[in-house]
């Protein structure tokens, strides 16, 4: 059975890990690991983790929950800390507040995956949540069928969240931590440049299969998310075919305002 391991990365998030730990607990699919990795919280979350592992066990729902705790260097060092500890065939981040759509979402993603050899990634769509869980929109960027590493030039049409990369694939490809804000689009594209490299394919699920909460540290530093986002493409784009991408979204911004 294909097996999928979701790290969570949580700091003082006991406001909003707890719709995120209850996502995974829920689900009806047994091959699950759930990471938590923690940067030494003092609010709360701890204890509600401590919490989840136990009703989980109680549950014998066949999921394995493994809680780490200490000091790190920021959220990309927290996330490469989760593949250095990854087990199984696909990773998923899915961080404190985002959540599952239904108990049945991993097994439906698991139905989608044909035979081996298996995809370098599983990537599908995204509903957009307050701070309370509540649904507000769907993501604005969808998915294209056939995505590849040059499709995130028109920004970054796969959510984090919703993106999962087969684990020999993730483990090879550590977040670059000199981003602060915009590792994760660095991440996607240089794993989605190594399956081009080596001719694996990548597997739409034609589906919802996270749901995204719009307080995120990217939404809290947006200016500075942005300016990060663009060195990144300008990394794997070239200056040039950015700077002339970021003009179209530009003329494109005011075409819709003005209509």
């Amino acid at each position: 059975m294909i097996k999928i391991t979701y790290v969570t990365i949580t700091y003082q998030a006991a406001k909003v890990v707890q719709r995120t730990l209850d996502s995974v607990l829920a689900q009806d699919y047994s091959e699950i690991t759930h990471l938590i990795i923690d940067g030494a919280s003092t609010d709360g979350t701890i204890e509600m983790v401590n919490d989840y592992i136990e009703r989980s066990n109680a549950a014998e729902n066949g999921h394995k929950v493994l809680l780490m705790s200490e000091p790190d260097k920021g959220i990309y060092d927290a996330m490469n800390k989760g593949l250095r500890s990854l087990d199984g065939d696909y990773v998923c981040f899915l961080n404190a507040g985002d959540y599952l759509p239904a108990p049945d979402t991993v097994s439906r993603i698991i139905n989608a995956v044909a035979d081996s050899p298996l995809p370098a990634v599983l990537y599908g769509d995204t509903d957009i949540v307050d701070g309370e869980g509540n649904f507000l929109h769907h993501r604005r960027l969808a998915p294209p069928e056939n995505l590849t590493w040059k499709s995130f030039r028109h920004g970054m049409l796969v959510c984090h969240q919703a993106f999962y990369a087969r684990t020999d694939f993730a483990i090879a490809t550590p977040y670059n931590q000199k981003y602060r804000y915009s590792a994760d689009v660095d991440w996607c594209i240089r794993i989605m440049k190594a399956a081009a490299k080596e001719n694996v394919p990548l597997l739409n699920l034609h589906m919802v299969v996270a749901n995204y909460t719009q307080e995120g540290q990217t939404t809290l530093h947006h200016r500075e998310s942005l300016i990060e986002r663009y060195k990144v493409m300008e990394s794997h784009y070239g200056r040039i075919s950015t700077f002339l991408m970021h003009c179209w979204f530009v003329v494109r911004s005011v075409f819709k305002k003005s209509n």
